[in-house]
């Protein structure tokens, strides 16, 4: 389904614009290269997320990072306090 979208740029906006055109060919094909880039950064940042936040609640993982952190504390104790 095709939507019309209509926006006012500002200068960093217009910018942005000219450099994705040049890759894109039009305005409207660099504005929805544009988004489907922005969505897919946002897709990788929430699986990273959530990632991260498996990781912290796995207590094996948490258990067995102290303890790569003990033993690099023994081998350079001043960098790793």
């Amino acid at each position: 389904m095709s939507r019309a979208l209509h926006v006012r740029l500002d200068a960093e906006a217009s910018t942005a614009l000219k450099l994705l055109r040049s890759e894109a060919g039009t305005d409207s094909e660099a504005v929805r290269l544009a988004l489907r880039e922005a969505a897919e950064r946002r897709r990788r940042r929430s699986r990273l997320r959530d990632e991260v936040a498996a990781l912290a609640a796995d207590s094996a993982d948490v258990d067995e990072m102290a303890l790569v952190r003990d033993l690099m504390a023994e081998l350079a104790p001043d960098r790793f306090p």
